[in-house]
């Protein structure tokens, strides 16, 4: 087996998230920014929406994905991939894997949406399932990359990756200007830690703050007592967040580079969804909400200010989504 954590330790650097953008150029969507006057009334500032649910397989993910299926070996890319992953990094893989016509295997969860299993098949992947409550998905996943001699690309604690998510970061500041603060959602911290590094070094005022649910908040546990902290299969409906901690990599990049973290209540983010669907007439997933719960329902305020809030996220199960728009407006009556 290869395992890429074994052999590149080294963390991302600016010019990896520089590298990652000439790899993605004219492969990744340059994804929109979208704003608000109902947004900027009510939190009395100017937001600028980063929209990665208009990124190709609906999600940040692809950016990541990417850029580390593009710097293997050529033996590497004949003999295929492993990962696991709830979704999004399986679609991202697999769809990389598609256009590099690099084999994939994904391990998933047995209760990952319906509509993320679905796609993942269809950009041609193997799905091998497991049951979160009595199996653990990096022994499964190591024990196929050792059978088949695969390399396991992790969905976040993994250089090329965080460096690809990074210029998610880079385009916005690129398309915006400068910011004064930017909220970005944080499962494993890929994103977060590459969108950090990447405004470090092109808005370095700017304030950053992760977003992770109450219900998973490892993340934020650890930055705060500056030793890793785990949660055990967290039950929240932002799947793409419910990870076991931070990573060898992310957790250090985020002490290093992330100014505070927050979480955010289920609720909040079911009633960010509802408000981002209706006012901005676009499909965000419940972890793509998360950034903007977090400015929305008040638990970050900085009136005057230039805010970035990056919606990581639209693969969403519509009729799940109904389900839980339907409890949020019944409760509102």
């Amino acid at each position: 087996m290869t395992d890429q954590r074994s052999s590149d330790l080294s963390f991302p650097t600016y010019a990896d998230i520089e590298a990652a953008a000439e790899r993605l150029l004219g492969i990744a969507r340059r994804t929109p920014v979208l704003t608000s006057t109902t947004v900027n009334q009510r939190t009395k500032s100017q937001v600028f929406f980063k929209c990665e649910n208009f990124q190709r397989t609906g999600s940040f993910k692809f950016r990541g994905a990417f850029n580390a299926l593009s710097q293997l070996s050529a033996d590497q890319k004949k003999r295929g991939v492993v990962a696991f992953s709830s979704g999004n990094h399986a679609q991202a893989l697999a769809r990389s894997g598609e256009l590099l016509n690099i084999p994939v295997t994904i391990v998933m969860p047995n209760d990952a949406p319906t509509v993320k299993q679905a796609a993942t098949r269809d950009y041609g992947a193997e799905i091998i399932f497991y049951d979160r409550a009595t199996q653990k998905r990096e022994q499964i996943t190591q024990q196929i990359a050792d059978a088949r001699s695969l390399t396991l690309i992790p969905p976040f604690d993994y250089a090329p990756v965080i460096a690809g998510q990074g210029t998610t970061a880079k385009e916005l500041i690129e398309e915006v200007g400068p910011l004064d603060l930017l909220l970005v959602c944080c499962g494993g911290g890929g994103l977060l830690s590459g969108c950090a590094i990447a405004t470090d070094a092109l808005a370095p005022n700017c304030q950053i703050v992760g977003v992770e649910p109450k219900r998973a908040d490892d993340a934020m546990r650890s930055f705060y007592s500056k030793t890793l902290q785990v949660v055990e299969d967290p039950q929240t409906i932002a799947d793409g967040a419910r990870t076991r901690s931070l990573g060898q990599l992310t957790f250090p990049l985020i002490l290093n580079y992330v100014d505070d973290m927050v979480t955010v209540s289920d609720a909040a983010i079911v009633r960010t969804m509802f408000f981002l669907w209706e006012r901005l007439k676009t499909v965000v997933e419940p972890t793509g909400a998360l950034a903007a719960a977090a400015l929305l329902e008040g638990i970050i305020s900085l009136p005057d200010a230039r805010i970035g809030v990056v919606i990581s996220g639209g693969n969403v199960d519509l009729k799940e989504a109904s389900k839980l728009f339907a409890k949020t407006t019944s409760k509102q009556k």
